[in-house]
């Protein structure tokens, strides 16, 4: 009888077993998906706080007036009145 009951409990724990981690709600595989999507969020976040970085140095150099004008320049070939702008375009360069 002591056998019966052994093999019962083993039959009742992996049908628990395999319950927990293909059909319940916090299974593992949804355990699994959901670290994955917060690992590629994660990734996302580091992505965006090194943009940000990056835009706040910009926006240090664009504060003072040579900064400025070297955007200006460079961007919308700006000039002054007594400059001419010639743009050097290559062969490569061209679409």
């Amino acid at each position: 009888m002591l056998s019966y009951f052994k093999n019962i409990f083993i039959i009742i724990l992996i049908i628990f077993t395999i319950w927990m981690i293909f059909f319940d709600k916090n299974s593992l595989l949804i355990h699994r998906e959901l670290n994955n999507e917060m690992n590629k969020l994660e990734a996302e976040k580091e992505y965006y706080r090194k943009e940000m970085k990056k835009d706040n140095t910009v926006l240090k150099e664009l504060r003072n007036d040579e900064g400025l004008e070297k955007f200006a320049r460079e961007t919308y070939y700006m000039k002054q009145k007594n400059e001419e702008i010639f743009i050097i375009e290559y062969q490569d360069s061209i679409n």
